[in-house]
């Protein structure tokens, strides 16, 4: 039973920052190897609104959102926007720059030291004991939830929201949907906006459980063969991806050696790459464009 709670976890870990990779990529055709950044900024974010906000948590964990929301919307404005229209690799070495300098500004604010948030917050994180013996901590639990409830929204946003319909048509066809109105600059500043925000969730919710460290971006290069396993243009191909690479690590860890945490995920992909270079879910035109 604690394998597969153990699985569950790490899957929600990954699908919820897979879909941050997934949003960018099917809406502005960029591979954004900063997110894993971005995500451990999203988690200082909210340690230094919690110093902020003292005895306002809640108000603390608004205030982080928001301000990672902002965060990936001022990335693309300023940064990002002035790739439209230049090569892809440009669009990629960007990101790659990107992530460096938030890496580098984080180390001098914050320092490379183990810190909690939990504690800042005055949260403590129990853990919750489930039928037939396995136990889950209470922020990993909600980290499940989260995940599921931010891929309902997702999913229902692009389904039927006016400005979901709006990112999915500029995907597939920028042009023709900047013809019929539709101002691309909003839709992919939006896209990297709501990447944003749910990679800050991840690294927010790892945060209260497990600490703060500078190390933190390596989760989000792990979760980067999930997205590439499940197909980069596909929400529901980065949920599965996800399970698929949590279960193999998890295994692995388990049966094998627990050293072999970094280097499963990848082993995962360079098979999936063999196979289907394309992904679960994903098209052979999306990857013949990266």
């Amino acid at each position: 039973m604690q394998l597969i709670v153990n699985i569950l976890v790490l899957a929600s870990i990954y699908a919820l920052i897979a879909c941050g990779y997934v949003l960018i990529y099917r809406v502005s055709r960029v591979l954004n190897l900063a997110h894993g950044e971005l995500m451990m900024l999203g988690a200082y974010l909210l340690l230094a609104t919690a110093w902020s906000f003292a005895g306002s948590p809640l108000a603390a964990i608004a205030a982080a959102c928001a301000l990672s929301l902002t965060v990936g919307v001022l990335v693309y404005l300023f940064l990002m926007r002035k790739m439209t229209g230049e090569m892809v690799l440009a669009a990629v070495l960007t990101t790659v720059a990107i992530g460096v300098l938030l890496r580098g500004v984080m180390v001098l604010v914050w320092s490379a030291q183990q810190q909690y948030p939990s504690q800042a917050l005055g949260f403590s994180n129990p853990a919750i004991v489930l039928p037939g013996g396995g136990r889950i901590s209470t922020f990993a639990a909600l980290l499940v939830l989260t995940t599921g409830v931010v891929y309902g929204a997702l999913f229902l946003f692009l389904r039927f929201g006016r400005w979901g319909v709006r990112m999915r048509a500029a995907g597939q066809n920028p042009l023709l949907a900047a013809q019929r109105g539709v101002n691309l600059h909003t839709i992919y500043a939006l896209a990297w906006g709501l990447s944003t925000l749910t990679g800050s969730m991840a690294g927010m919710l790892i945060a209260l459980d497990s600490g703060l460290t500078g190390s933190m971006m390596i989760i989000g290069l792990k979760a980067f063969p999930a997205a590439l396993v499940g197909g980069l243009d596909s929400l529901l191909g980065a949920l599965i991806g996800a399970l698929i690479v949590a279960a193999a690590e998890v295994s692995l860890i388990h049966y094998v050696d627990p050293l072999l945490s970094d280097v499963v995920p990848f082993l995962v992909l360079i098979v999936m790459l063999i196979v289907r270079p394309w992904g679960l879910f994903g098209t052979r035109e999306e990857l013949d464009r990266v």
